[in-house]
């Protein structure tokens, strides 16, 4: 299945700030759950960097797009039964490394 790549660089920056705000609200969800939890999942932290990062190299013009995966969608991949906003995390991936849909004229 083909998951949906942004269409322009403004869409694809709305990602990837929806995509910071979702890692930190699901950082609170499981601080104020911790209590039932046995332990602080480990895949939060390497989402948190790897995300804030795009982030920061966007926002200090140094983003480049790629042809590798994100580091931090290995980590994702493994968590993603964990991570409800999964597929926007895949989105932002497929964009990354085939660029913006731009429709052909």
């Amino acid at each position: 299945m083909s998951v949906q790549r942004a269409r322009t660089p403004q869409e694809y920056a709305d990602w990837v700030k929806q995509a910071k705000f979702e890692v930190e609200e699901l950082r609170e969800c499981l601080m104020f759950d911790l209590d039932e939890l046995a332990r602080f999942p480990a895949f939060i932290e390497p989402l948190a960097q790897g995300i804030g990062q795009v982030y920061d190299d966007m926002c200090n013009g140094r983003y480049a797009f790629g042809r590798e995966d994100f580091p931090f969608m290995e980590v994702a991949e493994a968590h993603a039964d964990e991570i409800p906003f999964m597929i926007l995390l895949r989105q932002l991936n497929e964009t990354h490394r085939y660029g913006l849909d731009v429709a052909e004229e």
